[in-house]
């Protein structure tokens, strides 16, 4: 199994250094691979504009889609094995929807609660913690109600009407916001991943740590629960805890990831299945963190082509992400007939 492992993680692990690299140097300003590697591994500044671009721009915008790219896989790929459906994504549960109406209230409600919402919104951290909070809220009624139903479909249903449900919200505010305050909230659903500073990648690592800790302590009954839930607990998986779990790391994932960088789309659907038919095995031994890897190397390839290379255009990453992953989606699933569910 070892030999296995190994063999599979192999080119994700080689491939995303160099995609990480790749995604450095690339952007408006070209920065020499040469010069990556003595600013990254010495303290030598050769060039003043360089260093100021590399550290405080695009360093932290790589760690961040490593992180979003690879939290999101993680938590999508939990969601289709929790309830057996090819289709389930990391916002399945509502967690997106939450975020959006967290931001709505505070971007377009904002002339409703007068002086103390302009208050707000003048901060610097006020969009993640409004999203943070609205994903937080969804969390609590996701959690309360998948400890009091079993069958994992029913709670399916619950987080898709949990989604309708804020999206009306934020249609009806939407509707009444004024011209500016729509369109900052345009540019936030875009997604992005360059405005995020050092202690927010801090604080977003911790966060993505912390669900794929709980992701990992839920190995046994994602294997066991490819099986059916009745052959789950032949094996003595507590199908409660482990759904608990499940919905725990997706929703601390798919939470803080859209708090900082904003509605993500594509990434925790397809790259699973992407895994899947690349290690040919269901076994999340080796899925899973094949999973974080190639989502890790998806997001930067993405971001790399959203940033135009030699342009100082920017295209939104929620776009590239769609246009590039939706055909690659389609011919993975006409190539193969059995998605292991």
């Amino acid at each position: 199994m070892s030999q296995k492992i190994g063999s599979v993680l192999i080119w994700p692990v080689l491939l995303l250094p160099l995609t990480f690299v790749l995604n450095l140097s690339l952007g408006s300003v070209h920065i020499p691979v040469s010069y990556l590697i003595k600013a990254l591994f010495s303290s030598v500044a050769v060039d003043q504009a360089w260093h100021y671009i590399l550290f405080d721009y695009r360093l932290p915008k790589a760690i961040t889609a490593v992180l979003v790219g690879g939290g999101l896989s993680v938590s999508g790929l939990l969601m289709q094995t929790l309830f057996r459906n090819p289709l389930a994504g990391p916002f399945v549960l509502g967690i997106s929807s939450g975020a959006s109406l967290g931001v709505a209230l505070l971007v377009l409600g904002s002339g409703l609660f007068g002086g103390f919402g302009a208050t707000l919104l003048s901060g610097p951290w006020a969009l993640v913690i409004a999203s943070a909070l609205g994903s937080f809220l969804v969390l609590l009624a996701v959690i309360s109600a998948s400890s009091k139903i079993k069958d994992a479909m029913t709670l399916l249903i619950i987080g898709l009407m949990f989604g309708s449900l804020t999206g009306a919200v934020v249609s009806v505010l939407s509707y009444f916001s004024r011209a500016e305050a729509l369109q900052k909230f345009v540019f936030w659903s875009f997604g992005g991943l360059g405005h995020l500073s050092w202690t927010a990648v801090l604080i977003l690592c911790g966060c993505v740590l912390l669900g794929l800790i709980i992701a990992v302590g839920s190995l046994k009954s994602l294997n066991a629960l490819l099986l059916g839930p009745k052959y789950a607990q032949s094996l003595g998986v507590s199908l409660k805890r482990s759904t608990l779990l499940m919905v725990l790391s997706t929703s601390i994932l798919a939470g803080s990831i859209t708090a900082f960088a904003g509605p993500i789309a594509f990434v925790g659907l397809a790259v699973p299945h992407l895994v899947r038919q690349i290690s040919g095995t269901p076994n999340h031994k080796i899925v899973l963190p094949s999973s974080f890897l190639w989502g890790s190397i998806v997001m930067l390839l993405c971001d790399t082509v959203a940033q135009i290379p030699f342009s100082s255009l920017t295209l939104p990453i929620n776009a590239i992400t769609s246009i590039l992953g939706a055909p690659v989606v389609i011919w993975i699933l006409m190539r193969r007939k059995n998605l292991m569910f």
